[in-house]
């Protein structure tokens, strides 16, 4: 699939679809939607968003997947352990700090965070790579939109997103697979491109505990790990910051993580990927077939920043 068979992200579901499920699959293949895994976001703005339509050949991951095979080692190693261990997990209070090269420093609520933004929430269709992969309706909005709100110094060069850090609440933290908290970065042409969002949704619906709730991090063209989950902290930085598989394992997971079908993960071939729900594995496009983010890495060797 070239970029052309995708629609933009500007191009959206509306309500009357996404409210609805089953027609909401059934008329995917001609609602236009856009990108790879995103979402976020002021509820009532939802009603707002505009339809446009086109084409699409990306049948939607199952909700009962969606939100029953996850990736959060905070709440467990297993696919299945987030969801068996986020049940009890609240979100509401919840403070997100903003620090670094920013114009103010301050903690904002939840709802101050998004309230403040001017711009209409919208649903996303997106695929995401995982070694595996999804096609999903995230609610969300792009997260240059934030960025530009919360006004970086010219000296801010990266941001970078914390998880947070809560062993009681997030008992996968009580292992150390990783060093913790969870952090992720990017580069902030990166951040800022318009395929780049912050969900706050899925399916229409409140973005559950084992999917990042109540705020995280979605970039299509990235390899999974990339999306930080749960995010109190967003710090604007000079400097490109360590991260979290990027410390742990360096020689495996770059700081750039792109889906690249060239670049092999030093244990198994990412040539292709399984689409969840599929038997039959299928060719992995580069950038996960948005080629528009191409130019962000113009002049790069891609092999050694990976």
């Amino acid at each position: 699939m070239s970029s052309s068979h995708h629609p933009h992200p500007s191009e959206v579901t509306p309500e009357s679809l996404y409210l609805n499920r089953r027609a909401f699959i059934k008329r995917a293949s001609v609602a236009s939607i856009g990108g790879a895994m995103v979402a976020g976001g002021v509820w009532a703005r939802q009603k707002d968003a505009p339809h446009v339509e086109g084409t699409s050949d990306d049948e939607l991951t199952p909700w009962e997947t969606v939100t029953g095979y996850n990736n959060f080692y905070e709440f467990g190693t297993g696919k299945s352990d987030p969801k068996k261990n986020a049940q009890d997990f609240r979100t509401d209070p919840w403070a997100i700090e903003v620090t670094g090269e920013v114009t103010e420093k301050r903690t904002f609520t939840f709802d101050e965070l998004v309230d403040g933004l001017t711009v209409e929430e919208r649903i996303y269709r997106m695929r995401c790579v995982e070694g595996w992969s999804m096609v999903i309706p995230w609610n969300g909005f792009p997260l240059k939109d934030l960025i530009e709100r919360l006004g970086p110094t010219e000296d801010a060069n990266y941001v970078e997103f914390t998880t947070l850090l809560d062993r009681q609440r997030m008992p996968g933290q009580n292992s150390p697979v990783l060093p913790w908290p969870y952090v992720e970065a990017l580069r902030m042409d990166e951040a800022m491109h318009p395929l780049t969002i912050l969900s706050t949704g899925v399916y229409g619906k409140k973005l559950p505990p084992q999917n990042g709730a109540p705020i995280r991090l979605v970039v299509p063209w990235k390899y999974g790990f990339k999306g930080a989950k749960s995010i109190v902290k967003i710090r604007f930085t000079k400097r490109q910051p360590r991260t979290t598989w990027n410390e742990a394992i360096p020689h495996e997971y770059g700081f750039y993580a792109n889906v690249n079908p060239e670049v092999d993960h030093p244990r198994w071939s990412q040539a292709t990927e399984r689409r969840l729900g599929e038997f039959f594995r299928r060719d992995t496009l580069m950038f996960n077939g948005y080629d528009e983010v191409a130019p962000l890495y113009e002049g790069m060797d891609l092999s050694k920043n990976y």
